[in-house]
């Protein structure tokens, strides 16, 4: 015990000792503005709820008997969603007294409910005239288009806003724009037209992939951590990792990665996890800034983790026209090469500093856990399962909500009562509204590209930018993906970078869905790229550290994802695509020693503290391996052992004269 006090670490803590302060928490709120709603009592609370639950059950008997007609079934979708945005992220929060929603945000959820409600009444004329936009159609449909804008601003953030009117301005000012960006412009009436009353703007693929499956998964998750999953997922870590050389810190990677599985934000996954795990690093010994960089790297990475992605898996298959398990598969080694690159910064950190990490006497054993809580996971296996023997998502989806229930009841203290059950389908229908609206503001921008056609234009442009070099092109598309991805959510971010940036990496031969991948990546990896790196800045929040240099900790743990994407655009059989699995299995390889060449030398550390020296030929080695040809394979591995035999020696001497 006392040595577990020396490191600061209870084992079976479930929350951390340091309480996080009110401001921080409003902080954290501010961050992630998908979970920022207001939690009403009294009358208010229980309309919100009835809302919420027509919602959820809305959801779930379409799911079970059929959706209907797709504009029928968006539009009814996007009437719930928006209208509890505006009743759940107010104006102000300052206004809301009493516990009753404010006269304006009352009026604009009743405002903002006309235009989708429009559509379901006059949905026949609509199809009869479709192409033809009366005057009473403009007005409904742009006010319809302001109110998402509005939603949006609330519950997603400014970043998408800026982005959405600028390209709105670009479909006005088209006549005005330089060189190839010039088009001949767009009326009010065709602008509105096509983004309100067509499947190619607000109500497009993803808001037809949120108003199907995307939901039902989201209320599987919800119901998922009503059953305790994520403690569940912590105390596997804990059992795994929790002894190690920087045990806590591992733990964190572990769990995130675990948690990723079913989370679809990579601050909520920071705000989670990291109240427990950030404290326990720091009392370990890691500095604030490394601290909140592990949680942040980690709790990203969760949005590239299989099965569900941050809900672009589901999106993915749509735009690229794949199964989703085409997309799954595709998706399990850059994911585990990824959190293996943040498991080795974590690990050589922890070498290199020399923290310790819980004894194992005091940790739980791992059979107890399973014994206690492993049924816990049986929805997540039974769901990947579902999906792999050929059930549709939705299908999928549903089943996995039936078992996730039944499976809690098998023992006592996880058990539901019918309470649990129901405010599953109000936290169900809340976690949906940010993926919801962002799809929807999303949607406007795919609108305008399609319309316009600059999705070419900009795809010519950075071919031409990068005046034929193909190295350099990607680069291009990383930095342009990177750019459109501050800020923006998860599943946003993967709709305005593969609508903008993927066009043009497709146009010179790069595989759909490997060029679909890449701009995904960095998009993501914008969550913890400064300046702008929300995750990075959540886990700041926690640590106390400082924000900039928890970023670039968290871009240095994180290397891999900024080297990952162009190992599977030059060699795709990392993806599967044209492999065989001896194909495979060695680019794997390869890649994971490339990786602890890569991690080492981010880090300082191998067999012993790196000089600069050292650190440099570290990562050039490391590179060497991450290509895909078999020389650079074999001088790449001769370089990691050269320097790591050199360190050895270099370690022994040392002892010896000590």
């Amino acid at each position: 015990m006392e040595e577990l006090k020396k490191n600061g670490v209870s084992p079976e803590q479930d929350v951390p000792e340091e309480e996080l302060s009110d401001e921080m928490k409003q902080k954290l709120k501010e961050l992630d503005k998908e979970s920022n709603t207001v939690e009403y009592t009294g009358t208010w609370g229980r309309i919100i709820a009835i809302i919420c639950i027509c919602f959820s059950l809305f959801q779930v008997y379409t799911g079970f008997f059929g959706v209907l007609d797709a504009m029928l079934q968006r539009a009814v979708h996007l009437s719930f969603g928006i209208s509890l945005v505006y009743l759940l992220c107010p104006v102000k929060r300052s206004w809301i007294k009493g516990g009753s929603v404010h006269p304006l945000d009352l009026f604009l959820a009743i405002l903002s409910i006309i235009p989708p409600v429009y559509i379901l009444l006059n949905y026949q004329q609509l199809i009869l005239r479709a192409g033809t936009v009366t005057p009473a159609d403009t007005a409904i449909g742009l006010l319809g288009i302001v109110m998402v804008i509005e939603a949006a601003r609330r519950i997603v953030g400014l970043p998408i806003v800026v982005v959405v009117l600028c390209f709105i301005a670009y479909g006005f000012f088209g006549p005005y724009m330089p060189g190839p960006l010039a088009h001949r412009g767009l009326s009010l009436q065709q602008m509105v037209g096509h983004l309100f009353f067509t499947t190619e703007g607000v109500f497009g693929i993803p808001m037809g992939v949120s108003s199907t499956f995307i939901f039902l998964f989201i209320l599987f998750g919800a119901y998922l951590e009503k059953t305790g999953l994520g403690k569940f997922f912590i105390d596997i870590a804990n059992a795994i990792a929790g002894w190690a050389s920087g045990g806590p810190a591992k733990v964190a990677v572990l769990s995130s990665a675990l948690e990723g599985t079913i989370s679809g934000s990579s601050v909520a996954n920071v705000v989670g996890s990291g109240a427990f795990t950030i404290p326990m690093m720091k009392k370990l010994g890691y500095s604030k800034n490394f601290a909140g960089a592990v949680e942040a790297a980690a709790s990203t990475g969760g949005q590239i983790m299989p099965p569900v992605m941050g809900a672009a898996a589901f999106l993915m298959a749509e735009f690229v026209g794949i199964p989703y398990m085409e997309v799954v598969k595709a998706a399990v080694v850059p994911a585990l090469l990824y959190f293996l690159g943040v498991f080795l910064g974590v690990h050589f950190e922890a070498k290199r500093e020399n923290l310790k990490g819980t004894p194992r006497s005091l940790l739980p054993p791992f059979g107890r856990i399973l014994k206690e809580e492993g049924h816990l996971a049986i929805p997540l296996i039974a769901i990947i399962g579902l999906l792999s023997s050929g059930y549709t998502p939705m299908r999928a989806a549903l089943a996995g909500i039936v078992i996730s229930i039944a499976t809690a009841m098998l023992r006592a203290n996880t058990r539901m009562t019918f309470n649990d059950i129901v405010d599953g389908l109000i936290k169900g229908a809340r976690g949906a509204l940010g993926v919801l609206i962002a799809w929807a503001a999303a949607g406007i921008i795919i609108g305008v590209v399609t319309k316009t056609g600059v999705g070419l234009k900009l795809a010519s442009a950075l071919v031409q930018l990068s005046d034929g070099s193909f190295l350099l092109l990607l680069f291009c598309t990383m930095i342009t993906s990177l750019i459109l991805g501050m800020g923006v959510p998860t599943t946003a971010n993967y709709v305005i970078t593969s609508t903008i940036a993927a066009p043009a990496l497709i146009s010179l031969g790069v595989p759909i869905l490997a060029a679909h991948m890449f701009v995904f990546y960095f998009g993501i990896i914008a969550d913890i790229t400064p300046p702008v790196a929300l995750a990075a800045f959540a886990g700041a929040a926690i640590s106390g550290g400082n924000p900039i240099r928890t970023g670039i900790n968290a871009s240095k743990l994180g290397i891999a994802a900024f080297i990952i994407p162009y190992m599977f655009v030059l060699s795709p059989a990392m993806l599967g695509i044209d492999a065989t699995f001896l194909d495979m299995v060695h680019t794997t390889i390869t890649a994971v020693i490339g990786m602890i060449g890569v991690s080492a030398a981010m880090i300082g550390q191998f067999v012993t503290r790196a000089w600069w020296i050292e650190r440099i030929v570290l990562f050039a080695g490391g590179l060497l391996l991450i290509d895909p040809s078999g020389f650079t394979d074999i001088v790449g591995v001769a370089v990691l052992v050269a320097v790591g035999a050199f360190q050895y020696f270099r370690k022994k001497r040392s002892a010896e004269k000590a």
